[in-house]
């Protein structure tokens, strides 16, 4: 198995260099439907998919409840998920308003299990032209690095490093 990745020559006018540059972008998979991952694990778990369906139904609602309540709620068998905002950091009390969250964000933290599997996955870039045609591929041989979304991933190379996770506050 093997991530597919396109990456295009396009004219690229942002930046410190702008011009004709290979830009990289996932290569669009076909979605897969629910009944097909209900059935799929049907199939592995010897459950029925309408059982599996309405479990999996109840956890969605109970999911979404925790969440907005201010929770890190365990995805079993994929890591953890939470809800958190962007926001700018101001110095006085007197600042601190609503209209300084720019986002909401969901933020999901894969376990292991997942970060190994995408570390040990290839990745197999597809090249072209500005027309769609095929130049070349290639098949990584990086070393698998994982970005870390808990210590900033996302934020590491960009330019908006002001941005803060802020989880919800609960009032008890």
């Amino acid at each position: 198995m093997a991530i597919k990745v396109i990456a295009q020559l396009r004219e690229v006018k942002i930046g410190k260099n702008p011009g004709k540059k290979f830009v990289m972008r996932p290569d669009l998979y076909v979605p897969i439907t629910e009944k097909k991952v209900f059935q799929e694990a049907a199939t592995h778990s010897g459950i029925s998919a309408g059982v599996i369906k309405a479990a999996w139904d109840a956890a969605g609602e109970v999911i979404r409840t925790w969440a907005t309540e201010g929770h890190s709620i365990p995805l079993p068998g994929l890591g953890t998920m939470r809800f958190g905002v962007r926001s700018k950091a101001v110095e006085k009390l007197e600042d601190v308003k609503a209209n300084l969250i720019s986002v909401r964000r969901i933020i999901f933290t894969p376990n292991v299990d997942v970060k190994d599997e995408l570390k040990n996955t290839s990745i197999q870039i597809t090249c072209l032209d500005e027309e769609g045609n095929v130049l070349k591929r290639v098949t990584s041989g990086d070393s698998g690095d994982i970005e870390d979304n808990e210590n900033g991933g996302e934020n590491q190379n960009s330019d908006s490093n002001s941005g803060t996770d802020i989880p919800p506050v609960i009032n008890p």
